[in-house]
């Protein structure tokens, strides 16, 4: 160390995402990417069978951010309009986040995305293509043409997702090349430095193999039509 500098601190690793929830996300950029390769590869039994998986997985971390672990819950990082201008103020300062989950604007981040794939994955199970022969699981619930505009809801939408991908990516990149906070290896590792432990609780593994289970249940219930 140079005469005169200061030491460095010990930034401690603590648990910050648990296992669902990491899987979650990164089973869902596959599977997206997926869904649009086999789209435009005219692959549509794969393209239906990757649209059950994201349905399964949307309906997986729904319930999970109720019942999972603290930086899991809706009620844990949905913040007010107020604090996210607040926050929003501080993106100037370049200063690490310590933030113990998702900050205001990465959380509206994420409401947004899920919303945007489940809207994705609704008006899938609803769509008709052009000549019938395609068709989501709930398209005998409609008629062709409100099927068919369906369909071109789910053409827009994906393009509200890839919007949204971009977003996210720059955020990434700014808040590591600027902001000095890797956002990326706590989604992979399941920790991160903090000044200080912020002592998270963690939903045990129970829970989620039966969130998980109640989830399989529920899209092969919407895989049949909805039909007992």
């Amino acid at each position: 160390m140079a005469a005169g500098s200061a030491p460095t601190v010990a930034r401690p690793k603590a648990r910050l995402w648990d296992a669902p929830t990491r899987i979650v996300h990164w089973a869902l950029v596959a599977l997206i990417g997926f869904s649009w390769w086999s789209a435009e590869a005219g692959r549509m039994e794969w393209h239906r069978w990757a649209g059950y998986a994201v349905l399964g997985l949307i309906v997986f971390r729904l319930i999970w951010g109720v019942v999972g672990s603290a930086s899991a819950r809706f009620s844990g990082f949905v913040p007010s309009l107020a604090d996210t201008i607040a926050y929003a103020k501080t993106l100037p300062i370049r200063t690490r986040s310590e933030h113990a989950g998702h900050n205001p604007l990465g959380a509206w981040s994420v409401v947004a995305m899920l919303a945007a794939i489940s809207g994705q994955v609704i008006t899938g199970l609803f769509s008709v293509d052009i000549d019938g022969l395609e068709s989501g699981p709930l398209s005998d619930r409609v008629s062709f043409e409100i099927g068919r505009q369906f369909a071109e809801w789910h053409q827009w939408i994906f393009s509200v997702i890839q919007i949204l991908v971009l977003l996210h990516l720059a955020a990434v990149a700014f808040y590591l090349l600027y902001k000095r906070t890797n956002l990326i290896a706590p989604m992979l590792t399941g920790r991160r430095a903090f000044a200080s432990d912020p002592a998270l609780s963690f939903a045990p593994l129970w829970r989620a193999i039966l969130v998980a289970v109640f989830a399989a249940a529920i899209t092969w219930w919407v895989m049949g039509g909805l039909r007992l």
